[in-house]
Formats: C-alpha cells, structure tokens, sequence
C-alpha cells in the first residue's frame, strides 16, 4: 500500500472515531435532556401534592373543638366541612393561623388561649335588664334571649326586679383544644 492509501484509511478511521463520538454525545444528551424532563416533571407533581395553605386561600377542613377537660363542644367531622378564607377574619385568629402551612390531608392539633380565640370576658356584655321588659314571657336561668337587632344572650340570674343576661360568646374565655384536618386547598 503506498502512503496516500494508508493515509485515506486512517483519516476514514479517525472520521469513523469522531462520528462513533458524536453519536455518543448525542445519546448522553438525550439522556440527560430526559432526566431534565422527568425532574420537572416530579417536582411540578410534589409541589401541587404537597401544597401548603396560606394567607389568601380558600381551604376546607374538618375539625373537632373540646374543652381542656376533653369535653367536645363541637364538630364538623364527617359532615359538611368548613370552607374559609385564610386571612379574611371569617374565624378566630388561633385556628385561621393554625391552618397556614398545613398540606392537604394533614391533621393537626392546636391550644388556642382566649387571646387567640374568643377573647376573654367583657363584665359590659353582662346587663342585667329590668323583668317588666319581658312582660309575661320571663325567660329562665341557662335560657337563651335574643335582642331586637338578632344578638343572642345567655340568661345568668332571675329575681323579682332583674333578669340578668351574659352577651358574651359561651366560649368567651376559655381555652379551646382543636384537631384540624386540611381536606383541600384552593388557591
């Protein structure tokens, strides 16, 4: 073989070489423009799985409300739940601060002191009001009035001159204990 032969020959074996190279690079590219995909792809499913309530959305819950003795004063689980607006004021401050942060399908308990709750008793939402303002329907001690413009009270006291009435909140005071489920968050 003379050397421009030889010469040929090796430059196709380098060209073979360098195109056996590119295509390898193409493959590793392709490869890595995949795993790129798959990444965002998972990332962009966690973050909406795993989205966090906050300040502005609208969220569902379940919960059940008790004393610190264990008494339930109320709950909505397994019924309607409650829909509200983080941040709106629509509820007392402890539980709207609890639910930030919380994902869906959380649960969570709190300890909501009367500052964060319904406050502590105010003695002005107790009056007493003179009995001849019932006329014949004096209501009894635990029964519930209701005022002209739709305020509810308490009776506390009845005596032969005075009806004593409590508009404070029944949980006024106290110190609430809540377990919250996170069902859905809409943004």
């Amino acid at each position: 073989m003379d050397e421009t032969m030889v010469s040929k020959e090796q430059n196709k074996e380098k060209a073979a070489k360098v195109k056996s190279r590119g295509n390898h690079n193409i493959a590793y590219m392709a490869v890595a423009v995949i795993v790129v995909v798959i990444a965002v792809v998972a990332f962009l499913e966690y973050s909406v799985i795993n989205a966090s309530a906050a300040v502005g959305d609208t969220v569902s819950v379940y919960y059940t409300g008790s004393f610190t003795n264990g008494t339930v004063f109320g709950t909505n689980v397994g019924g309607t739940p409650l829909n509200f607006t983080i941040g709106a004021g629509q509820i007392i401050p402890g539980f709207n601060d609890a639910v930030i942060g919380m994902h869906v399908g959380q649960t969570k308990n709190v300890t909501i002191p009367p500052s964060e709750g319904y406050g502590y008793v105010n003695q002005s939402k107790i009056i007493s009001v003179p009995i001849s303002d019932f006329g014949s329907n004096v209501p009894k001690v635990g029964g519930l009035v209701v005022t002209s413009t739709g305020i509810e009270g308490k009776v506390t006291a009845v005596n032969t001159t005075n009806v004593t009435v409590d508009f404070n909140s029944p949980l006024a005071g106290k110190t609430l204990l809540f377990s919250i489920k996170l069902l859905a968050i809409r943004k």
